[in-house]
């Protein structure tokens, strides 16, 4: 039964990664390998926990409680429940305050501000826009609203392409620095390993030089020429709220966002408590402005509008992947990982680098949930290689940058590519001879620049 787990755990991940040939969408594929772990635990419970291999279970007999059952089913899966729960609560508000905004066309306050036909000039207007956008609202909902506009400025497919694979290098880049700009980011700074101040501090330039060195060499050897703007058909230009309407729901949704990591710091509460109050603040407002409007404002304009266009298959899949990272956690799985890189690879940074390379290939989050199931946070007064997995400490900063952009490698390798991908059509092959040596040189170059940084500082 231990190793079925892992086999339900490896086959699955398989077919997540080729969705785009098995055309089976990876929500469904994540919430069955969820439920089929944890039912295989709670089946052949006795004969996994006997192994040894997991240090819950050991914690938990130690102090004197038994009940293999009630171990599984009432501390461990309610505690990891818990968990998840926060991460899906702060990805659920997240993306309903951006849907409510973009619903009042907010964002063209900010894409009609893209008027240069130049490749290159608008290569790096774009990059630059999409570094910071993620930092604020989160690497896969900026790429989303980036390749809109894509379509709008660019009427070329292969071009789109391109430029469409810096919005995914950026978005991730820009999301690794900041606390609320990427899943792996908010796990670990609501897990407690990072904190929001810390981790804009530590990891802007890294992530900085990661943007500069990819669209540079985007510039120098990819783009050419100039932008061909597309004759777009009259409903897509037509605007459905006045300039002060889309001004003004940009600026307060943008405020509900970044307002997060200031309420974390005052009330010392979850983050996404902050959250679900600034989706409230947003709620009643915009229900008491549309009380004297049209029926069609009031059915295209609400909270309630905005959630049904919520992505929720992709909450879906958080919920199942953290399912199943959660039951290898429990069982010992990733104690027996945490063993090994201990044992073999030595050095904080290898590892993180080695993760890094693997988010491309498999998805950030489990690898994020694995290593924050294998290294617990120690205390501040750790001395030694302990003192890098302190709170803010380099191995859990480092993960950060590396789980970040680390998935730019192949287009299947984070949740901006796969939503590019699906988007735009953009074929893996393509992706890998073109693009791919791209990011590797920027994730390289990132990385390079947070080692020198530590060191100039230590």
């Amino acid at each position: 039964m231990f190793y079925l787990m892992l086999v339900v755990f490896v086959v699955g991940y398989v077919f997540i990664v080729f969705e785009h040939v098995n055309q089976i969408n990876k929500a469904a594929t994540a919430l069955f390998i969820g439920a089929s772990m944890w039912s295989i635990y709670a089946l052949g419970g006795e004969e996994i926990l006997a192994r040894g291999a997991s240090i819950s279970w050991v914690n938990y007999s130690m102090n004197g409680l038994s009940g293999i059952r009630e171990f599984i089913t009432h501390h461990e899966l309610f505690h990891h429940l818990s968990e998840i729960a926060s991460i899906l609560f702060f990805l659920i508000g997240a993306m309903t305050i951006v849907e409510l905004v973009d619903k009042y066309q907010g964002f063209k306050v900010i894409t009609n501000k893209i008027e240069s036909t130049n490749a290159k000039k608008l290569l790096w207007m774009i990059s630059l826009l999409t570094f910071f956008m993620s930092a604020v609202l989160d690497n896969l909902t900026t790429t989303i609203v980036l390749i809109t506009v894509l379509r709008k400025l660019i009427s070329r497919q292969e071009n789109r392409w391109i430029f469409a694979s810096v919005v995914v290098i950026s978005a991730n880049a820009g999301g690794a620095w900041s606390p609320i700009g990427d899943v792996t980011t908010i796990m670990l700074w609501i897990g407690g390993q990072v904190s929001s101040g810390h981790i804009i501090g530590a990891l802007i330039l890294p992530s900085l030089v990661n943007m500069v060195v990819s669209t540079a060499l985007f510039s120098a050897f990819v783009v050419k020429g100039d932008a061909v703007k597309p004759i777009l058909p009259d409903h897509e230009t037509k605007e459905f709220t006045t300039k002060q309407e889309q001004t003004f729901m940009l600026v307060v949704g943008t405020l509900a966002l970044i307002s997060v990591p200031v309420f974390k710091t005052i009330t010392h509460l979850p983050p996404f408590m902050g959250m679900l109050m600034g989706l409230s603040v947003l709620w009643i407002m915009t229900d008491r402005y549309l009380k004297k409007r049209s029926a069609e404002d009031k059915r295209t304009l609400t909270v309630t509008a905005a959630l049904k266009a919520v992505d929720v298959p992709t909450v879906l899949f958080f919920l199942g992947v953290l399912s199943a990272v959660a039951a290898l956690q429990s069982a010992g799985h990733l104690d027996l990982m945490a063993g090994w890189l201990d044992k073999n690879v030595h050095n904080i940074y290898a590892v993180n680098l080695l993760i890094g390379v693997i988010s491309s290939i498999v998805d950030n989050v489990p690898l994020v949930a694995a290593s924050m199931g294998m290294y617990k946070i120690e205390a501040v007064t750790a001395i030694g290689n302990a003192a890098h997995f302190i709170k803010d400490g380099q191995f859990w900063t480092f993960l950060a940058y590396c789980a970040g952009t680390g998935g730019s490698l192949l287009i299947i390798g984070s949740a901006a590519g796969v939503a590019a991908m699906g988007l735009e059509k953009i074929n893996f092959l393509w992706y890998l001879k073109k693009i791919s040596w791209i990011a590797l040189v920027g994730y390289l170059a990132g990385a390079l620049a947070y080692f020198i940084q530590v060191v100039s500082f230590s």
